[in-house]
């Protein structure tokens, strides 16, 4: 049987290949942007629409404060601040 023989087109696909660049913590850029499970409109911004916690790779943020923003969410959810799913969200 013969061997697949590989096109240079395929070689140079992947040297295009573009990375995405790096996101940066924007808590680590503006250190007056405090984490605190008393301000739920900024813990929001890290749920999804179904009220699940956005990953770190997807929100840019370290881990240290990914770490926090995670505690923080937990806490607010807690003290029903933010919800635990959908069917727990307050409709006005």
């Amino acid at each position: 049987m013969p061997r697949k023989q590989f096109n240079n087109n395929d070689k140079d696909k992947k040297k295009l290949k573009k990375t995405p660049s790096r996101k940066n913590c924007r808590f680590c850029i503006d250190s007056e942007n405090i984490i605190d499970f008393k301000r739920p409109k900024l813990l929001s911004h890290f749920l999804t629409e179904r009220c699940k916690i956005v990953p770190r790779r997807v929100t840019g943020n370290c881990q240290f404060h990914q770490t926090r923003i995670v505690e923080s969410i937990k806490r607010a959810r807690h003290l029903a601040l933010l919800p635990y799913t959908i069917q727990h969200v307050i409709r006005d």
